[in-house]
């Protein structure tokens, strides 16, 4: 459709302008219980962005024999397969981080990002639109949890994935690795992400 976004606009979008987490505000679940440190929110980026990027190649594939009324469920059966695909290569490969991540890589399967993107694009564009929106969208997702997993990491143990960046003496804020860590960094990167886009938006005037 001449309408419809190109490729390259679909990929761009998805990174910044329709970033999942910041603009969008989905996946809200598993952003905020996995970045408590960087290797989860990795993981859990991986994860997703192979699930999207397989699911959004086959509903855009198959989109043509797709009912109205039976989509949603073509939808959760196919991310329901790859997700299963992911869950059982982090047990059998990565099963210490698989305990980490516990239920939230299953529930990848209900992840709305996942769901809105093979509605919105993959069940209406070619499979290269389709492939460009899910690699943006999962560069997006990515590092809205890395940016968030990187300030509760370093304030909360004053290490990064491992390795120590702070001085031994800084006393670590515990609260930023607990659940209400995740909401403080969330609220406060939120807000910079809207007044930055304030500013912008009034010099453009």
């Amino acid at each position: 459709m001449a309408d419809q976004p190109t490729p390259f606009e679909r990929f761009i979008q998805g990174i910044l302008p329709e970033n999942p987490v910041y603009r969008q505000l989905l996946g809200l679940c598993s952003t905020l219980a996995v970045t408590n440190g960087l290797k989860p929110a990795l993981t859990m980026a991986g994860a997703v962005m192979f699930v999207l990027f397989s699911a959004n190649v086959i509903i855009s594939l198959i989109r043509n024999l797709l009912k109205p009324h039976l989509r949603i469920v073509v939808f959760t059966l196919t991310i329901a397969a790859f997700v299963t695909i992911v869950d059982r290569f982090l047990a059998a490969y990565m099963y210490q981080m698989s305990k980490a991540l516990g239920p939230y890589i299953p529930l990848i399967i209900v992840n709305c990002i996942i769901i809105c993107r093979c509605e919105v694009c993959a069940s209406r564009q070619s499979v290269l639109t389709a492939a460009a929106d899910a690699v943006g969208q999962s560069i997006g997702f990515g590092l809205a949890l890395c940016s968030i997993a990187v300030v509760r990491e370093i304030l909360g143990t004053g290490m990064l994935a491992g390795f120590r960046v702070l001085p031994a003496s800084w006393p670590s804020w515990t609260i930023m690795v607990l659940p209400p860590g995740a909401f403080l960094t969330f609220g406060l990167l939120l807000g910079l992400v809207n007044w930055i886009d304030a500013v912008r938006s009034r010099k453009k005037l």
